[in-house]
């Protein structure tokens, strides 16, 4: 074990890599951080001399100010940016007047560096290469940073070890998907970015809406599921969870041809596959089982959807009681290797927390899970389908509220109500009848009642549930005394 003294120089260098320090002691042995001081004087003179040009470039490769290694530098980029934003024109005696009346040319290095970086005089064709080079760096400088904060944090003997590689393999990710996009937007760029979606979406133009569940009426509650979204759905035990979860898996990803990702904590891969394919085929396997012998149209269908189900790109990991943490570490993965568009998760109430403060309290466990399963939806920018469990609420209501479930009956937390954008509530009025002749009578007919839509409208989506088949197909509403 450590001691004190030893894991202080760990996280004395971790805390001093973060920022070019010039007082630097002589006697300090610290190894300077990557830099290019020479193409981020280069960037900067070109753009002081001719701003529209190579500061739009920089902006359209995404050059933000902690790309530079300087802070004067960083801090006349950043006023830079701000000026252009506003459409200010940007010349070198304004510029200085400018940042003397804000009180900021110190900051950027005063009157001197701003001349010498105005004559500094850069060959303009290398300006590409020149800000290629200070990315460079400014990726080297991130790697240390992380590497040493993680190094801090592994010698300080964290209790929830699973937890810190979960957060020291984000942090890794993060250094190759995100060093491009960490400048945060300003408010005209968010305004632009939302009425060039509003004039796509009035255009009629397919990308300006959310992926397609393959039912008509929850995509136009819904506009589709859109990245960064969680969506629950939830009902008791045998209502047909899965097969809903399937019936839209199938349509993203074999009609939509979108790279898809099942995480199956209580079916195995197998299971789920044969749902599939015999769904997709729309022939009852279970007639096997009863001596029928498929015909010839029968085995063309069933070779068709194997044919489609080989090539459409539908990743299943069927680990049983599978953490947040690793669910999340191989989803990164995934999104990294295989650029999925959509994850679908059965279901959220067999996985698992591992922190300590989940051992002792299951309403935590479920609380973490939920919020973790949100946060990676909007890390991996993707719409994430999760089912969960009702309690027994449905059953104990009586006349023809039985059977009908509430939001307040999702088992175990109020947090996955909360962390949800959207929560659909299936239930197959069938299950609640008292007699033969009604189950008859309601058999096939189900609801999704979406009780929660951050973004739009709720209400009652009629299905029709094909039992021999396990699949859920857009249906006629229900009457009021059928619900």
């Amino acid at each position: 074990m450590p001691t004190d003294t030893e894991k202080t120089p760990a996280r004395n260098k971790a805390a001093s890599l973060q920022k070019p320090d010039e007082n630097r002691d002589a006697d300090d042995v610290t190894r300077a951080l990557p830099h290019a001081l020479g193409p981020e004087k280069s960037i900067l003179s070109s753009i002081l001399q001719d701003p529209q040009e190579y500061l739009a470039r920089a902006i359209e490769e995404k050059l933000t100010k902690e790309h530079f290694y300087l802070p004067q530098h960083s801090a006349l980029f950043g006023h830079l940016l701000e000026m252009f934003e506003r459409g200010e024109e940007i010349e070198l005696v304004s510029l200085v007047q400018k940042l003397l009346d804000r009180g900021l040319l110190d900051r950027c290095g005063g009157p001197a560096t701003l001349t010498d970086l105005y004559t500094y005089a850069p060959t303009p064709g290398h300006f590409l290469h020149h800000q290629q080079l200070v990315k460079d760096k400014f990726v080297l400088r991130s790697i240390i940073h992380t590497a040493n904060e993680s190094v801090s944090r592994a010698y300080d003997s964290p209790d929830e070890v699973a937890e810190l590689l979960d957060s020291v393999e984000a942090s890794v990710l993060a250094i190759r998907e995100n060093t491009e996009g960490n400048r945060v937007p300003t408010l005209r760029q968010t305004v632009k970015e939302v009425m060039e979606q509003f004039q796509a979406l009035c255009a009629g133009e397919k990308g300006a809406q959310g992926i397609p569940t393959g039912y008509p009426v929850l995509d136009r509650m819904t506009n589709g599921m859109k990245p960064g979204e969680m969506f629950v759905v939830a009902a008791r035990p045998s209502m047909g969870k899965t097969s809903l979860m399937m019936n839209i898996v199938e349509h993203v990803c074999l009609d939509g041809g979108l790279p898809s990702l099942v995480f199956s904590c209580e079916m195995s891969a197998t299971q789920l596959v044969q749902r599939l394919l015999f769904a997709r085929a729309k022939f009852a396997s279970s007639k096997i089982s009863k001596g029928y012998t498929p015909s010839k149209q029968d085995l063309g269908k069933i070779n068709r959807a194997a044919t489609e189900l080989k090539g459409c790109r539908l990743f299943i990991d069927d680990t049983a009681g599978i953490s947040i943490n690793e669910l999340r570490a191989k989803a990164r993965r995934k999104k990294r290797d295989e650029d999925i568009r959509f994850i679908a998760i059965d279901y959220l109430q067999l996985m698992k927390s591992r922190t300590r403060q989940a051992e002792n309290s299951r309403e935590r466990e479920i609380a973490e899970i939920s919020a973790g399963i949100k946060g990676l939806a909007k890390e991996l920018d993707i719409p994430v389908l999760i089912l969960a469990q009702l309690n027994r609420g449905p059953e104990s209501r009586t006349g023809k509220n039985i059977g009908v479930p509430r939001m307040s009956d999702l088992r175990e937390s109020g947090s996955i109500e909360q962390d949800a954008d959207l929560v659909g509530l299936l239930y197959r009025s069938a299950y609640y009848a008292d007699s033969e002749e009604e189950k008859e009578e309601l058999a096939g007919k189900a609801e999704l009642v979406l009780a929660k839509n951050r973004n739009g409208e709720t209400g009652h989506i009629p299905l029709t549930f094909i039992a021999e088949l396990m699949r859920f197909e857009t249906g006629e509403p229900m009457r009021e005394e059928e619900r």
